[in-house]
């Protein structure tokens, strides 16, 4: 699978000077947030995969003007292709405004979605706005990462945890790739692309049984999975 990670800055390529077919390639588009919303439901009328998004802290218009043919994912977790994936936006709070979250807010956050983890058997991808708290972040109050974000990796090691909010010219020390406990970590500031090889099957719970699904024979998008 394909799939094509934004982030913070429209890409040129994409938009002012998107040539057709340029798209055609990618299976999914995962944004992580602080994108003009018309910029989104560009990316979706042009390719043909689904656009799933998280919120990034200066999305307080998408109320207003929402991304059209988009799905948020925000404080979800969804499965495509067989890949279960999990979207928590927004970013340590330093002022007033929305999508902005205490390190408590966020823990509470992650909790609610324990009963919806047990159940898929653990998460593969983590999308996120904010970094991990060390992984990624930076030290000014505003691109401080969060705690909890860390101890989801510890709990669940997904493939895969891909975030914005620290924009790569902020300067040359800013990673775009870590590891962290086999957990690939991915700075989608911009545009970054991710393949991900055909994933194996998956065991969910469903009544106290251990139940085997293919991957590979679900093709459907589904919010809320299981």
């Amino acid at each position: 699978m394909k799939i094509l990670t934004i982030s913070d800055e429209e890409c040129p390529a994409l938009w002012d000077y998107y040539t057709p077919g340029r798209l055609a390639e990618y299976d999914l588009i995962l944004s992580c947030g602080d994108l003009n919303a018309k910029y989104l439901s560009f990316l979706v009328t042009m390719a043909r995969c689904p656009v799933l998004y998280v919120h990034g802290n200066h999305d307080t218009n998408y109320n207003i003007v929402p991304p059209e043919g988009c799905d948020c994912i925000d404080g979800q977790i969804v499965t495509y292709n067989g890949l279960r994936i999990l979207g928590l936006g927004g970013c340590r709070q330093y002022r007033r405004g929305a999508h902005q979250y205490s390190e408590a807010q966020m823990r509470r956050r992650i909790r609610r979605l324990r009963w919806k983890l047990w159940r898929m058997g653990g998460v593969d991808i983590v999308v996120t706005h904010a970094a991990p708290e060390g992984l990624g972040d930076s030290d000014d109050p505003a691109h401080q990462g969060f705690s909890a974000l860390r101890g989801l990796l510890d709990k669940y090691r997904p493939q895969y945890l891909i975030h914005g909010h620290v924009h790569m010219s902020y300067g040359h020390e800013v990673p775009r790739l870590l590891t962290y406990n086999g957990t690939q970590i991915i700075n989608a500031y911009e545009r970054y692309t991710v393949e991900i090889p055909d994933p194996p099957p998956i065991k969910t719970r469903e009544l106290g049984q251990v139940i085997y699904k293919s991957r590979a024979r679900e093709q459907d998008f589904t919010l809320n999975a299981n």
